[in-house]
């Protein structure tokens, strides 16, 4: 049986979503950043619990806020990462908001919430930033690939 889900990757300007969606389905990772305009698509079949499960991955632009996200944007989402980066507080410092904003469009569409750009922090830093958001945080690194596979992967089995 195969199925399809789309995903959407927000979250501000330069947090690492492009990154991530390429070290995901390419397995590559780039140094020079290149500003995503509007939306880039991507896709990928990823095996969970015996269902083949399309991944279209929605890399949207990014925002300083997730009200300024296109509605037309979030139509038939079924999966939501939203992104920030570890080392700019400003990314992650209006999370309640964004995610608040995002529910209003999308009611009871899984999420999950990735601190990017885990190598440029230490333990101890990760963990103060965990006792600053207060929600479920996985931290990634696109640059390392660290905990990559396994935040999609998370994702589809929630949606699921």
């Amino acid at each position: 049986m195969e199925i399809s889900k789309k995903v959407i990757l927000t979250g501000h300007f330069g947090v690492g979503k492009t990154s991530l969606v390429q070290q995901f389905v390419k397995q590559k990772f780039s140094e020079s950043y290149l500003t995503t305009i509007g939306v880039k698509v991507d896709k990928k079949q990823v095996d969970v619990d015996g269902a083949k499960v399309n991944l279209i991955l929605w890399d949207l632009a990014g925002e300083s806020s997730a009200i300024k996200v296109p509605k037309s944007y979030l139509l038939g989402t079924q999966g939501i990462i939203y992104v920030f980066d570890v080392s700019r507080e400003e990314t992650f410092a209006y999370l309640d908001d964004d995610l608040l904003e995002l529910k209003k469009s999308m009611l009871e569409v899984p999420h999950v919430i990735l601190g990017n750009k885990s190598d440029l922090m230490n333990e101890e830093d990760l963990a103060s930033i965990k006792s600053k958001v207060p929600h479920e945080v996985a931290f990634t690194s696109a640059k390392e690939n660290t905990n990559v596979e396994e935040a999609f992967l998370n994702l589809t089995k929630m949606m699921l």
